[in-house]
């Protein structure tokens, strides 16, 4: 059976993320499995206080503020295939979910 599913990679770190991305792409293609993307959405800025104590929140730092980068592909391939691209060791700052968006009939 024939899966369209999508790949979400997260991470603090732009650089290790477009590397995993790169390669992932390069495997799923290779492997002869349709790939669309990856899509850059903007990136997300979280901030998170700063006491300078923990007993007195009055008096703080500037809050802590980074970046969270995301991209995202959909591949289009036999669930073997894609069990295959996504058995790989990620890097520990990347966050990756897979999520199936659709099944289709084989033919």
């Amino acid at each position: 059976m024939t899966f369209v599913t999508r790949l979400t990679l997260r991470s603090g770190d732009r650089n290790s993320l477009d590397k995993t991305m790169e390669n992932l792409k390069r495997s799923a293609e290779k492997k002869g499995i349709r790939v669309r993307g990856p899509h850059t959405p903007s990136p997300q800025t979280y901030r998170a206080p700063q006491y300078r104590r923990m007993d007195d929140i009055e008096k703080k730092f500037p809050p802590w503020e980074y970046n969270v980068y995301e991209r995202w592909i959909e591949v289009s391939g036999y669930d073997e295939s894609i069990r295959r691209i996504t058995d790989v060791e990620f890097p520990k700052g990347v966050h990756v979910e897979v999520e199936v968006l659709q099944m289709g009939m084989k033919k």
